[in-house]
């Protein structure tokens, strides 16, 4: 996708919006990446709302990162992470939330920094980020309560959400490049994508899929090992999971994928939806 200049947003954003997420793989990297880097994305991105991913950084070093786009007036709401180096969620936003949230009122996961909302007129907007896990081990049956608490709360929404992130959870084999040999790691574990399948049948909608029914991908993450990104030998796995009046607005979804290798400045790419 060529990114677009910024045209205005509407008074509503729950009629007209651009939402994108991102996983910036480290913040202080993604904006230290001179010529090529998430500074000049933020630069000329057509976007209302950015949700971001593992940070990896505290309130303090995050709103350095990103002194000069707060200077110029987007707003952040950011949940740092709760162990150094990991997790960190945030929302920038060109208009200022009604409300913000960390966490979803979990005694054990509100304090890691995997979950942030914030509230715009009549849409709530949510970043999530869900760790990867590893099949059989305790990191999997953590990563499995989460979803469970994440579900409920989710369940509960009765206003029009949208939920972005980084799910590290690949929904259906058209959504994996790979699929066959990976069947019993953690990403397309059953369980991992019956929870997706839960999500749509209590009402959200897989934008992007809808948007682009029966295709492989179109694939956000790309191993920085090998030729996966050449060869486009990539997973799905930054959703927008939207409920509500604004599912149905969903109108263009692309994943803005770097012309080549050389210019990525994370190993995912921002998945860019227009609600119109």
């Amino acid at each position: 996708m060529t990114n677009l200049p910024y045209k205005g947003w509407s008074d509503n954003y729950a009629l007209f919006c651009t939402i994108s997420t991102i996983n910036v793989n480290g913040i202080r990297a993604a904006t230290g990446k001179t010529g090529k880097g998430m500074l000049e994305w933020l630069a000329v991105t057509e976007a209302d709302i950015i949700c971001l991913q593992e940070t990896r950084a505290t309130d303090e070093q995050t709103r350095a990162a990103l002194a000069s786009v707060l200077s110029d007036g987007w707003y952040l709401a950011h949940a740092e992470p709760g162990s150094k180096g990991r997790a960190g969620v945030g929302i920038l936003s060109r208009r200022e939330p009604r409300a913000v949230r960390i966490g979803f009122g979990s005694a054990e996961f509100d304090g890691m920094g995997r979950y942030i909302e914030a509230e715009f007129d009549e849409v709530t907007v949510a970043s999530v980020y869900v760790h990867t896990g590893e099949a059989d081990t305790p990191m999997q049956d953590e990563k499995y309560r989460f979803l469970g608490e994440l579900g409920a709360h989710l369940k509960a929404q009765t206003r029009d959400f949208v939920i972005c992130g980084d799910w590290n959870v690949a929904h259906t084999e058209l959504d994996i490049k790979n699929w066959k040999g990976n069947l019993k790691n953690a990403g397309f574990l059953p369980g991992e994508r019956a929870w997706i399948d839960e999500m749509l049948a209590a009402g959200y909608v897989d934008v992007v899929r809808t948007l682009h029914p029966g295709v492989p991908g179109p694939y956000s993450w790309w191993s920085y090992r090998g030729r996966a990104y050449d060869n486009d030998a990539g997973w799905r796995i930054d959703y927008h999971l939207a409920r509500g009046d604004i599912a149905g607005r969903a109108k263009q979804a692309v994943v803005e994928r770097a012309a080549e290798y050389a210019l990525r400045w994370s190993d995912h790419a921002p998945v860019t939806v227009q609600y119109r």
